[in-house]
C-alpha cells in the first residue's frame, strides 16, 4: 500500500493554527505510517514545536502585497516530499496555485473560488453549514475527507521534557510566594468584542488586593496604561512565541477575550475564562476553549439587543454592568476556586 504523504496547510493567525492541531494526531492516529508535514507562516511555527505527530514543518511567509514573492522556490521545494494529499484549510490563491505546481495529486479545501476550479481542487461542502459547530470539526473534515474515522477534534500543544522542566521553574520564579499565577491578555486582532483597558486595569487591580494571587500579562506588547500597574509580571514583552507558550503553560487560569492567546492556554490544558458574545461569529460554540472547566462570560443580552450594531471587532461591551471588573473579578476568582 503507497505511503500516505499529507501536507496540512493553515497560513492563518495564531487562533486558527492551534484549532488545527488535532488534524496531525487524528491523522496518524488512522494512519500510522503516514508521513504528515504543515505548511504555516514563520510567526505560527512553534505551534508545532515538538508536536510528535508532524514529521516536517515547512515554512511560507507572504504578504498580500507579494503573494507570489518565492512562489516557484517554495512550489520545487514541497515538490520534494512527493505528498499525496494536501488539505487546505485556508484555500487562497497563492496556496491553490502552489500546491497544484508542486503535483499534489489530491488537493482539497473549501469555497468555490475560480482559482480552486482552475487548479482542480477538491472541497468539502459546507451545504449543510451549521453556524454554531465548532470551527475546529469544520477543519477536521478535510482530514475526514481522505478517510480519518473520528469525533476527537480537540487542539493540543506539545512540549518536550526539557521544555515541561522549564514550565515548572517558570512558575515557581513567577509565582514567588504567592499560591495562584493569573494570566491577562488585554490585547486582541479586531475580530471579536473586548472590554476597555480601563476595565483590564481595574480587574488586575482588584486581584492585586488578594495576597495569594500573582498576576502576569501576557501581552508581548503591553498598553501604556497597564504598564503602570505595580506588582504585576510581564514575561512576554520581546518573547519568541515559544517562550510565550511556555509562560501561558505555567499558569493556574487565563483570562481575555476569545483570541489567539486563549486557544494556546486552553490547549494547554490551562482553564481558561473567556469573554463572547451573542453574535453567531463569535460564540463559544464555534469558537469556544477544549479545557472541561473552562467559563464563559457573556454580557447582557437585553443590553446588547439595544446597543450591538453586529461589528464585534469595534464593541468594546459599553454600559454593560453585567461586564464591570468587580463581576468579571468574581468569575476569576471562583474560577480558581480562591480561598478552598
Amino acid at each position: 500500500m503507497t505511503q500516505k504523504r499529507i501536507l496540512i496547510s493553515r497560513p492563518d493567525r495564531i487562533g486558527d493554527v492551534v484549532l488545527s492541531t488535532g488534524i496531525p494526531r487524528e491523522i496518524k492516529s488512522q494512519f500510522p505510517d503516514s508521513f504528515v508535514a504543515v505548511l504555516v507562516r514563520s510567526y505560527t511555527k512553534d505551534i508545532f514545536q515538538n508536536n510528535p505527530f508532524v514529521d516536517e514543518v515547512i515554512i511560507d511567509d507572504f504578504t498580500p502585497e507579494n503573494k507570489w514573492e518565492g512562489f516557484w522556490k517554495r512550489a520545487k521545494e514541497i515538490r520534494k516530499f512527493q505528498f499525496t494529499d494536501a488539505l487546505m484549510l485556508l484555500p487562497n490563491e497563492r496556496i491553490c496555485y502552489m500546491l497544484f505546481a508542486a503535483g499534489i495529486k489530491n488537493r482539497v479545501g473549501v469555497g468555490h473560488k475560480l482559482y480552486q476550479m482552475l487548479t482542480f481542487s477538491k472541497f468539502v461542502s459546507r451545504n449543510k453549514y451549521i453556524p454554531l459547530r465548532h470551527e475546529a470539526d469544520y477543519c477536521m473534515d478535510l482530514a475526514r475527507s481522505i478517510g480519518v474515522k473520528t469525533d476527537n477534534y480537540s487542539s493540543e500543544i506539545y512540549f518536550s521534557d526539557e521544555e515541561k522542566n522549564k514550565i515548572n521553574e517558570v512558575k515557581k520564579e513567577l509565582l514567588g510566594d504567592k499560591k495562584y499565577l493569573v494570566g491577562i491578555h488585554t490585547t486582541y486582532r479586531n475580530s471579536t468584542p473586548n472590554i476597555e483597558t480601563e476595565e483590564y486595569k481595574r480587574i488586575i487591580e482588584l486581584l492585586n488586593e488578594r495576597e495569594d494571587i500573582q498576576v502576569i500579562v501576557t501581552d508581548n506588547d503591553v498598553p501604556h496604561e497597564i504598564k503602570r500597574i505595580k506588582n504585576v509580571k510581564y514575561p512576554n514583552v520581546n518573547n519568541t512565541l515559544r517562550e510565550s507558550i511556555i509562560n501561558i503553560a505555567a499558569l493556574d487560569l487565563f483570562f481575555s477575550t476569545a483570541t489567539g492567546p486563549m486557544h494556546i492556554a486552553s490547549a494547554c490544558g490551562i482553564k481558561t475564562v473567556t469573554l463572547y458574545c451573542y453574535l453567531t461569529p463569535c460564540r463559544p460554540e464555534r469558537w469556544g476553549p477544549f479545557h472541561p472547566d473552562a467559563v464563559v462570560v457573556f454580557p447582557d443580552q437585553k443590553n446588547c439587543d439595544k446597543i450591538c450594531e453586529h461589528h464585534p471587532e469595534v464593541c468594546k461591551y459599553k454600559g454593560d454592568e453585567s461586564l464591570s471588573a468587580e463581576n468579571i473579578t468574581s468569575k476569576i476568582l471562583k474560577a480558581i476556586n480562591y480561598g478552598n
